[in-house]
């Protein structure tokens, strides 16, 4: 139960998924800020102390080494959530703004993102091929998924392949959002029900 309450923390569940990622992140940022603000002031405290006000050491100067607080970790379940969700943007802006095959280069940042999304059960080689082999067609050359749209498409695809914290009814709504965003940006039906009927299995092996 315990590891349940953590990774659904970590991934933002909820019905669409995207929403709850976002503030989520938002918090994430908001809090490292503060830390890395909290840690900076700090310093320069200490270093005022140590320097004293008359050019004489001061009462900081003898525990010059101590290290000021360190900021407070962050979830490591949620960092590897945010870290994989930028990594999968980064492939999909580069599909995106492409307008041929995929170098064999953007070709492995794919597979290794979408295979390092499971933080649980993962899914088969031959699955995630699959997936990343119909992204392409999917998504070259549309230039009406805008920035937001990837952004959300990375967090949703991050979120089928860890299916095992989803409820049936999720997983559909997903697969929903999946399929409007891409037919609406000007994907043909053939390419996108490729690409929603591999996320599928996908899903079916990690739930």
């Amino acid at each position: 139960m315990k590891t349940m309450k953590s990774f659904i923390a970590s991934i933002c569940l909820l019905g669409t998924a995207g929403s709850v990622f976002a503030q989520n992140y938002y918090l994430a940022t908001q809090q490292a800020r503060r830390d890395s603000a909290q840690n900076d002031a700090e310093q320069q405290r200490i270093q005022r102390e140590a320097g004293g006000s008359n050019g004489t050491p001061g009462v900081a100067s003898r525990y010059a080494a101590i290290p000021a607080a360190a900021a407070t970790p962050m979830d490591p379940k949620l960092q590897a959530t945010l870290k994989n969700v930028a990594g999968l943007q980064a492939d999909f802006a580069a599909i995106v703004a492409s307008s041929d095959k995929p170098t064999p280069d953007q070709k492995t940042a794919l597979l290794n993102d979408l295979s390092e999304a499971a933080q649980g059960t993962k899914a088969s080689s031959g699955s995630i091929k699959k997936v990343a082999d119909d992204l392409w067609p999917a998504m070259t050359g549309q230039k009406r998924l805008a920035a937001a749209q990837q952004r959300k498409l990375a967090q949703e695809v991050h979120a089928l392949f860890n299916s095992s914290h989803l409820t049936a009814p999720q997983q559909q709504t997903i697969l929903n959002n999946i399929q409007k965003a891409l037919t609406d940006a000007g994907t043909s039906l053939d390419d996108t029900v490729n690409l929603v009927t591999d996320l599928k299995a996908v899903v079916a092996e990690t739930k």
